[in-house]
C-alpha cells in the first residue's frame, strides 16, 4: 500500500492546508499583536475519547515556525479523559496563532475518528475479523483520515485507486462481466508491469461462484449479503481467498457479520458517521 505516512507527503499536506487558512497572512494577529510577543498555551480535552493527531500537530507547529517549543504530554492512541492536558506550546503569539486552527481541525477530527474505531475494534474482539476503512473520506483530508483509522486499531484499505485494483459492481457492469473484468485486469497487469493485488466484489452467491470457477484474484468481497448468505460464502469459499464484508456496516451489526467468519469488514462510517472530539487551544 502507498506509505502515506512518508514524511514528505504528510508536510504537502501541512503546506497546502496552511496556504488555504493563511493565505497572504494572518492580519488579525498581524495588526494587533506585536511581533516580538510571545506566549504559551496548552491543548486542552473537553471530551472522553482516544487522542490522535499529536504527531501532525507537531509537525504543524514546526511547519509555521520551527522555533516554536512544543511539549507533548500525551500521545496518539491514548485514552483521554474531559480535563486533560494534551501537550503545550511556547514561543511566538503570532505563531501559535497561525497555527491554531489547523491543529485544532486535524485533531478534532482525527481524534473523533480514532474513538469511533477503537470502539469499532473493540466490539470484534474474540473474532478473527479484522476492521478495514474505506475511500469515503473527504477530499484532500484522506491523509488525516485514513492515519486516524490506524492509530484507532483498523487496517488501512487500499489508500487511493492506483495503489490497488478494487473491481466492483460498475466495473464488473462496464466490462461486460465478472470473466471479463478479471481477465482484463490479470492482462492490464502483465501488460504494465504493475504488482498490484485484485480484489473483486460480488453481489449474490451466482457471482460468487463465477469468480471461483475463474480465480486469478488476491480478495473477494461480499457486498450487502444476508447473515445467512454470508455464512454460506464465507464456507463455500474455504479459505481459497481472504474475505471481506461490506456493505452499510455500523456498530450496531459488525459483529454479527464478525460471527459469520469473514476475515475483514470494511466499514466506510468510520471515516463519514463519526463528530469530531471536543478540544481546545488555550492561552495560559
Amino acid at each position: 500500500m502507498f506509505n502515506y505516512l512518508e514524511p514528505s507527503y504528510i508536510k504537502k499536506f501541512i503546506q497546502t492546508a496552511l496556504a488555504e487558512d493563511v493565505g497572504d497572512g494572518d492580519h488579525t494577529s498581524l495588526s494587533t499583536i506585536p511581533a516580538t510577543a510571545t506566549g504559551r498555551a496548552k491543548l486542552l480535552v473537553k471530551e472522553d475519547g482516544m487522542l490522535a493527531g499529536v504527531t501532525l500537530a507537531t509537525m504543524i507547529f514546526e511547519e509555521v515556525d520551527k522555533a516554536l517549543e512544543v511539549k507533548v504530554l500525551l500521545e496518539d492512541g491514548t485514552t483521554i479523559k474531559k480535563g486533560e492536558i494534551v501537550l503545550t506550546v511556547e514561543g511566538s503569539s503570532q505563531s501559535i496563532l497561525k497555527a491554531e486552527r489547523l491543529v485544532l481541525n486535524c485533531m478534532q477530527r482525527m481524534s473523533g475518528i480514532a474513538t469511533y474505531t477503537d470502539s469499532m475494534v473493540k466490539l470484534l474482539e474474540g473474532t478473527k475479523t479484522k476492521l478495514l476503512d474505506t475511500r469515503k473520506t473527504t477530499p484532500n483530508f484522506r491523509l488525516c483520515e485514513k492515519w486516524a483509522c490506524k492509530i484507532g486499531g483498523a487496517e488501512n484499505h487500499r489508500y487511493a485507486l492506483f495503489d490497488m485494483i478494487l473491481i466492483k459492481d460498475n466495473h464488473v457492469d462496464y466490462a461486460g462481466g465478472i470473466h471479463n473484468a478479471i481477465k482484463q485486469a490479470n492482462d492490464y497487469l502483465k501488460e504494465t508491469g504493475r504488482a498490484l493485488s485484485i480484489e473483486i466484489e460480488v453481489r449474490n452467491l451466482t457471482e460468487l461462484q463465477e469468480v471461483l470457477a475463474i480465480g486469478q484474484v488476491n480478495r473477494i468481497m461480499l457486498d450487502n449479503f444476508s447473515f445467512d448468505d454470508l455464512r454460506e460464502a464465507v464456507s463455500i469459499i474455504d479459505g481459497k481467498y481472504p474475505t471481506e464484508a461490506s456493505g452499510g456496516i455500523n456498530e450496531k451489526t459488525v459483529r454479527q457479520y464478525a460471527d459469520c467468519g469473514v476475515d475483514y469488514i470494511s466499514c466506510g462510517a468510520l471515516t463519514h458517521h463519526v463528530n469530531s472530539l471536543d478540544l481546545s487551544l488555550k492561552a495560559y
